[in-house]
């Protein structure tokens, strides 16, 4: 399977709000531990739109972002798996294929959700899936939001197998569908209105494990003389 949420090295710091615009976590190495933890003060939703670039070169099933709240450990899920991507809202997958996933590429990506019609939506360096059915009911928190594993909820602890390698930044949560332009607007990173769950440029969040913060890699521009 392959899949569809500073220079630090940290075993756990806490969660206190930072502004993490130019920067990037850094997920290095294969671990069953490793994650992010990110804080917020909202618990229920009916609609949801959950926006983050990443770069990786996993060829197997990873796990992005996962939402957990007690009544479903997969109550917002975002994996990537052998030819496509996946959202699973309260336990209700969607599957979605045929998007131009890369290897060693930055790429942006974007979810939509809500509870109203039960449809999820993918959007993928600006270009949009077709429409897929979810879950029609609400989000009820508390809510555990986790970057890099998927939840285990039986054993405590993380899947084996699909945690995610690689570079993430620019993440965002609304308790909203965003209309098209406004993801457009986020794809072409500017003029965009940030998260009201999550915004990247105030951010709390807990790493535990080999989780770097990094300056987000930038192409150098040459000019010949």
């Amino acid at each position: 399977y392959q899949m569809l949420f500073f220079l630090l090295l940290v075993t756990s710091c806490a969660a206190t709000p930072q502004n993490l615009q130019g920067k990037m976590f850094t997920f290095p190495e294969e671990s069953n531990t490793a994650h992010v933890r990110l804080t917020t003060s909202k618990q229920g939703f009916n609609a949801v739109t959950v926006c983050f670039r990443f770069l990786t070169d996993l060829s197997r099933e990873f796990t992005f972002f996962s939402l957990s709240v007690p009544s479903f450990y997969n109550g917002v899920i975002f994996k990537n798996e052998v030819g496509s991507f996946q959202m699973c809202v309260n336990g209700k997958q969607a599957y979605f294929r045929g998007l131009d996933f890369k290897l060693n590429k930055w790429q942006s990506l974007c979810g939509t959700w809500e509870a109203a019609s039960g449809l999820t939506q993918l959007w993928l360096n600006g270009q949009p899936s077709s429409r897929r059915l979810s879950s029609k009911s609400n989000i009820s928190g508390p809510i555990t939001i986790t970057l890099g594993q998927y939840p285990e909820p039986y054993r405590g602890g993380f899947f084996n197998g699909i945690q995610f390698v690689g570079m993430m930044s620019d993440l965002h949560m609304w308790d909203s569908k965003l209309p098209p332009c406004e993801i457009q607007k986020y794809m072409n990173q500017g003029g965009f209105t940030t998260g009201n769950v999550l915004d990247w440029s105030s951010l709390e969040f807990e790493i535990t494990g080999t989780v770097l913060i990094e300056n987000k890699l930038e192409t150098c521009q040459s000019s010949l003389l």
